[in-house]
């Protein structure tokens, strides 16, 4: 059944320095209204992993995210899709968030971790020309194994040395 998916406002504070990016949140996690809602996903675990934090709630997931200058929100703002999966989304509806007005918001921010492969063509197709040069000078942008459970062909423990990648960035190497 094809529907029309909106993102959520992304988490982040004036400190933030690497912001993650998802594509567009599934269907889970739209009926929950919370990043990386389905329990097969292991951003939250990898999360956890590579800060020794809790994140078994939603609040503790936040915090995480904030109290490590992280920031997190989806490439997409809103398009239309058949279910979940990132290969469903049909290109013609895609509408990216406004990342002038996020990066103006957030200017400490100078890493971005695409999680998996759509966010990070997406970012580098409709985002990234669309930025003044002295900002796409200044911003480094990685592509990270996917956290979705359809992306099971890495174990979690590959995935979380991948990710480290992400504390080796807010560490300033």
């Amino acid at each position: 059944m094809r529907h029309h998916a909106t993102s959520f406002p992304p988490i982040a504070t004036k400190k933030s320095r690497v912001l993650i990016l998802g594509s567009m949140p599934g269907i889970k996690s739209l009926q929950a209204q919370q990043y990386y809602a389905h329990p097969q996903n292991a951003f939250w675990h990898i999360m956890s992993a590579l800060f020794d934090a809790p994140a078994e709630t939603y609040a503790q997931r936040v915090k995480l995210i904030k109290d490590n200058n992280l920031a997190l929100w989806d490439v997409l703002k809103c398009c239309e899709r058949h279910g979940s999966l990132d290969m469903r989304i049909d290109d013609e509806t895609i509408e990216v968030n406004d990342f002038m007005a996020f990066f103006k918001k957030h200017p400490a921010i100078h890493d971005v971790f695409c999680n998996g492969g759509k966010s990070h063509a997406e970012f580098k197709k409709r985002v990234l020309p669309a930025l003044p040069e002295a900002l796409r000078e200044r911003l480094t942008v990685h592509r990270l194994p996917s956290t979705s459970p359809a992306m099971a062909g890495m174990p979690r423990a590959q995935k979380i040395i991948a990710w480290r990648a992400v504390v080796t960035a807010l560490n300033g190497h």
